[in-house]
């Protein structure tokens, strides 16, 4: 019985020590040597291939229903005419409705004792368009259909990422020729990257529209010029000797 004994707690005694062995003392795979934090910028740019444009129409009347009844008949031929444009329904979203009074502008007639002399209708829809190239005959279909409100256009990118998968690929060569550079000019060599953080952010020119009359079949020309978008990358090198 006691040799048995002697035998269990020489085996737990050897599992301890494999145990304690395979655990180690925590310091595997933390830096030794010097560390180093750059931060570093990549950009991308290309021709934006969406646009989200608002627009809508505005009806005055001197009764509340007649201007809401005059802007919803001219909303629903704004609304067939951006469906006949080619723009699917998923793209279209109301953005907006409202009515409001006007008031008489006569001197002195501020406060509670001012006259209403009619009221203001109006709705307006967000537009996605994502052939660039039909943008122009869009706004100018809109026009024809009684849209007398018009806003945009706001320029971006439908799938951004392989665009900032190049913006980061810069950043992080960026990032490494400085590396580099501080470890030449300490006689060292970068041993790794020891922790990457990123952020992002995208941005595009708003161009104006201009409206030229040389000809009645002229489009509402559009310039949708570049889109960049860039990554901010905060990298952490290790340097050895």
């Amino acid at each position: 019985m006691q040799k048995m004994m002697k035998l269990i707690s020489g085996s737990l005694v050897a599992g301890l020590v494999l145990f304690g062995a395979g655990c180690g003392n925590g310091t595997e795979g933390k830096p030794t040597g010097t560390l180093v934090s750059i931060s570093s910028t990549g950009e991308a740019s290309k021709v934006p291939d969406e646009a989200d444009i608002s627009a809508g129409v505005v009806t005055e009347a001197e009764e509340s229903q007649q201007a809401m009844q005059a802007n919803a008949e001219q909303m629903e031929k704004l609304i067939k005419a951006i469906e006949k444009a080619g723009i699917d329904k998923k793209d279209v979203q109301t953005s907006g409705i409202s009515l409001t009074p006007r008031y008489s502008s006569r001197p002195n007639s501020e406060g509670p004792n001012r006259q209403i002399t009619g009221y203001m209708a109006r709705n307006t829809v967000r537009i996605t368009v994502r052939e660039i190239d039909e943008l122009g005959e869009v706004l100018d279909k809109m026009a024809e259909a009684g849209a007398n409100n018009i806003y945009g256009p706001n320029f971006s990118i439908g799938e951004p990422e392989p665009l900032l998968a190049e913006a980061r690929g810069k950043a992080l060569d960026l990032a490494r020729e400085r590396a580099e550079t501080y470890a030449d000019s300490l006689g060292m060599k970068v041993a790794r990257i020891v922790s990457i953080s990123e952020g992002g952010n995208g941005g595009a020119p708003r161009p104006m529209m201009r409206a030229e009359m040389a000809s009645a079949d002229a489009r509402t020309p559009v310039a949708p010029g570049e889109t960049t978008m860039s990554v901010n990358l905060e990298l952490v090198f290790e340097l050895k000797d």
